[in-house]
C-alpha cells in the first residue's frame, strides 16, 4: 500500500510504499486485547484504602437490649451497617501490576501499528524539526493535517526536546519516541503522526528482531542434528 507523505504545512510532498504484512502477517486480537489490559493494569495506582469497624472511632457499647424494644437487634455503631461505621470488606492498597512475555508485547506492537496502517489511522510527515518549543506551530502542523480536533499520538525517531515540549499542552496529543511505543499507545488516540525516518526505524527494529530469531532457529536446528 501507498502512503501520502506531508509536509509540516499539510502539503503532499510524496508516497511512501509499506506492506502491513510485513510488521505482522496476521493480526491477534486477543493479544492484543490482553496487551491494552495489562499496561492499563499497570497504570493503575491501587493506593486507596478503607478502615474496618475496628478502626473506626466510636464506642464498642451494645446501642440497646436485644430484645423486648421492638427494634431489629443491633450492635455497636462501628458496625458496617450503620451510617459512620466501617466497611465490611475493607479495602487495602494493592498493586494491579501483572506482565506478559516480552515477544508477545513486540508481536502485539507490531500488530498494534499493521492494524493502525491497514486501517488507514496513520499520517505520515517528512520531518517535525522545531527551532524552539512552540505550541502554536504544533497545534499550526496538526490543523494543516486535519487532525485538530482528534487525539493523536506524535511518533518520532528520536526523542525531540522541542517536539515535545510544543505538543505537551495540547489536549489529546501525546508525543513518544518510536522506541517507546507500545499497543496501548498504538491503539488509544484516533489517529498517529509518524515520520518517515520514525516508520523507517521502526520497520528496520522488526527485521533485526526477525533475522535474530532465524538465527537462533538455524542454530538450534544445528545443535538436534548433531545429537
Amino acid at each position: 500500500m501507498k502512503l501520502a507523505v506531508y509536509d509540516m504545512a499539510g502539503k503532499e510532498v510524496g508516497s511512501y510504499e509499506i506492506d502491513p504484512a510485513e510488521l505482522a502477517p496476521t493480526i491477534n486480537r486477543q493479544l492484543l486485547h490482553d496487551a491494552v489490559v495489562m499496561y492499563q493494569a499497570n497504570l493503575r495506582q491501587g493506593t486507596f484504602r478503607t478502615k474496618t469497624r475496628g478502626e473506626v472511632a466510636g464506642s464498642t457499647r451494645k446501642l440497646y437490649r436485644q430484645k423486648g424494644t421492638g427494634n431489629a437487634r443491633a450492635g455497636a455503631r462501628r458496625s458496617g451497617t450503620r451510617r459512620g461505621g466501617g466497611h465490611i470488606f475493607a479495602k487495602r492498597p494493592r498493586d494491579f501490576g501483572w506482565r506478559m512475555p516480552r515477544k508477545a508485547l513486540q508481536a502485539a506492537t507490531r500488530m498494534a501499528l499493521a492494524a493502525r496502517l491497514a486501517d488507514g489511522e496513520i499520517c505520515l510527515v517528512e520531518g517535525l524539526s522545531f527551532e524552539a518549543p512552540k505550541t502554536s506551530q504544533m497545534a499550526g502542523v496538526l490543523s494543516a493535517l486535519g487532525l485538530a480536533q482528534n487525539t493523536v499520538l506524535v511518533s518520532a525517531e528520536s526523542h525531540c526536546e522541542n517536539l515535545w515540549k510544543s505538543a505537551r499542552n495540547i489536549e489529546g496529543v501525546s508525543v513518544r519516541p518510536v522506541a517507546d511505543l507500545n499497543a496501548h499507545a498504538i491503539l488509544s488516540p484516533k489517529k498517529i503522526v509518524m515520520t518517515t525516518a520514525a516508520i523507517d526505524a521502526f520497520r528496520k527494529t522488526v527485521a533485526t528482531r526477525a533475522a535474530g530469531a532465524s538465527e537462533a532457529g538455524a542454530v538450534d536446528q544445528a545443535g538436534e542434528s548433531q545429537e
